[in-house]
């Protein structure tokens, strides 16, 4: 668990990282989801952050049961996970994310999809999804640094305007009208959408 401080004004969160790959959670290769992932939300996010990371293999009970710990026990807003969604035989988080999940949040996979198809059409081989457990929100991210910046931050054309939006402008909402915290974002970086009161 590490906490970093950005603006104490505002309301903290806590956000879980978990990063499910065998042969990185067995030392063969460093992992390089989570670090990144942390990176981008720290520059998108200006609320005070706890971090709870977790590195596991890729087996359907243990990502199970980490994503409850991080959810039930260390109380995350949002809980993030990084690779394990193709169509590999060990690839088996969004398994393991329906498994504990009482919502599912199906525009989530859609958009990440859509977002994806614009640079690789393997695309259509991803199997992200998104779901609501109490009071966390779990987002299934790919694997690799560049896709999940890309997924989080979206489409721009050359002239830098938005052709698709990442999904990171819906999450603050979402946690929100979950009953969670208020979450501001750095609106060059990460703008995030609300509607209009």
């Amino acid at each position: 668990m590490n906490t970093d401080t950005q603006s104490t004004n505002l309301p903290p969160i806590r956000i879980g990282l978990i990063a499910t790959s065998d042969r990185a959670s067995q030392g063969i290769y460093k992992d390089e989801g989570i670090p990144a992932l942390r990176d981008w939300l720290s520059r998108a996010i200006r609320n005070p952050i706890t971090w709870f990371e977790r590195l596991i293999p890729d087996d359907q009970i243990t990502i199970e049961q980490t994503l409850i710990e991080l959810s039930d026990e260390m109380a995350c807003e949002l809980i993030f996970t990084t690779g394990g969604t193709g169509p590999a035989p060990r690839d088996v988080t969004p398994e393991a994310t329906l498994a504990v999940s009482e919502r599912e949040m199906m525009g989530f996979g859609e958009q990440m999809r859509q977002i994806s198809l614009h640079y690789v059409p393997t695309a259509i081989l991803s199997r992200q999804t998104a779901v609501i457990r109490g009071n966390s929100l779990i987002v299934n991210l790919p694997g690799r640094p560049k896709s999940i910046a890309e997924t989080l931050s979206g489409v721009r054309d050359a002239d830098n305007a938005v052709v698709v939006h990442g999904i990171f402008s819906a999450i603050p909402y979402c946690i929100e009208l979950m009953g969670g915290a208020v979450i501001e974002s750095d609106a060059d970086f990460a703008p995030a959408f609300r509607p209009k009161k």
